[in-house]
């Protein structure tokens, strides 16, 4: 009896070891590959639990996520044959296992040695077409752009996928440093004139323009203003006209009396005029004014 409890027991640790032994989990961050007999069986699963024969297929995992690598300086040269000596790294991911295992045994570090390779050809290429003034001054999308153009196909046969490069250092030879730096200050600062000429262009136009508008808006409410001056003095004609018209000697009368309130006894004023003028009409006695 406790014999045959014994072997139940190590028959049930059997069958957990041959189902451990039968299965395997592929997490977000990883991607596998199964074998028989060293040969790829299959190189597609999904994350989540897969199912293998013990014994007679073998897995391995590899990782999903970016990797980053650095890269010692090396030196490269200009096209003016000038060398310089950059410091980079790179970012990359495995885009094809079924390639990248064929392409590099699986190992990381071969993959990183093959694609710092590849990444120096395409630095070697672009910065042989530049000066030092060029590569200094260049935009940091157009330089990893080329280098990344330049290196696409041959990190598709390594079945990975360069991600990124990034240029951390260039050091420049001593005897070219000052003439380099000085070159690219006399060259900012064309532009910064440049700009500064471009800026007074179209400060001198935005006022021109000003000018014009504040012009025309004068000569526009001149223009109203007379026309309705004109109006009233019409209007006010029209008004004195009818008013003389229904009573002449009023007219007249109240026409002079303003004439007296505004040209007599103002201060420091001096008015000759003969006493017998028509002006004194109605200051005269009633008897006179014949």
């Amino acid at each position: 009896m406790a014999n045959r409890g014994f072997l139940s027991l190590v028959g049930l640790i059997v069958v957990l070891l041959l189902l451990a032994m039968s299965t395997f989990t592929v997490r977000e961050t990883e991607l596998a590959m199964k074998f028989r007999f060293g040969e790829i069986v299959r190189a597609d699963y999904k994350p989540g639990l897969h199912y293998k024969v013990p014994f007679y297929n073998e897995v391995r995992k590899f990782e999903r996520r970016i990797t980053t690598r650095n890269y010692p300086s090396e030196q490269f040269l200009t096209s003016e044959g000038k060398i310089l000596r950059i410091d980079f790294y790179i970012k990359w991911r495995i885009a094809d296992v079924a390639r990248y295992y064929p392409a590099t045994g699986g190992s990381e570090d071969t993959a990183a040695v093959r694609l710092g390779s590849i990444v120096k050809d395409g630095i070697k290429g672009v910065i042989a077409r530049r000066t030092i003034q060029q590569v200094v001054a260049a935009e940091r999308t157009e330089f990893t752009g080329e280098i990344l153009k330049a290196a696409e196909s041959k990190t598709a046969e390594l079945g990975v996928q360069l991600v990124d490069v990034r240029v951390k250092k260039i050091d420049l030879p001593e005897e070219v440093s000052d003439s380099v730096f000085l070159r690219m200050r006399q060259d900012f600062d064309r532009q910064a004139k440049q700009l500064r000429a471009e800026g007074d262009e179209n400060a001198e136009k935005l006022k021109a323009e000003a000018d014009r508008q504040r012009t025309e808006i004068y000569a526009q409410a001149y223009r109203e203003s007379q026309i309705i001056r004109g109006e009233g003095d019409a209007r006010s004609t029209e008004i004195y006209a009818r008013a003389y018209s229904r009573n002449a000697e009023f007219y007249s009368f109240y026409r002079s009396l303003q004439a007296y309130r505004e040209s007599i006894g103002t201060d420091n004023d001096v008015l000759v005029i003969a006493p017998d003028s028509e002006f004194f009409k109605y200051l005269k006695r009633p008897e006179q004014r014949r």
